[in-house]
């Protein structure tokens, strides 16, 4: 059974794709226009959505805001908010509970 399913995996993985455009090239815009930007993605967005809040950057905070749907960039935020968190608590080998009630300087429950 398990042969099957590796011949098939196999079979997947050596396949040709089909052109994506109909001139027969491949690849995003930004690979076939050095020239072109691509967007931010929402990670980029709240990363530098918050670096400029913390620098008190009113420009930045409102183009890295353009980036991006607000709640897309409300998800972003959470997440780095998360994440740093978390590497704060295990820097400091306390729980993230402790690490966010002491960021916030509220009392330890």
């Amino acid at each position: 059974m398990f042969g099957r399913i590796r011949t098939a995996y196999g079979r997947l993985l050596d396949g040709k794709r089909a052109p994506s455009r109909p001139d027969g090239s491949a690849g995003t815009a930004a690979t076939r226009d050095p020239a072109r930007k691509r967007a931010p993605n929402l990670f980029e967005a709240a990363a530098s959505y918050v670096s400029a809040r913390a620098e008190n950057d009113q420009d930045k905070i409102d183009e890295a805001a353009g980036w991006v749907s607000p709640e897309a960039l409300s998800f972003g935020v959470s997440e780095l908010a998360c994440r740093a968190v978390v590497a704060l608590a295990r820097e400091r080998d306390e729980s993230p509970h402790a690490v966010a009630r002491a960021l916030l300087g509220l009392p330890t429950a």
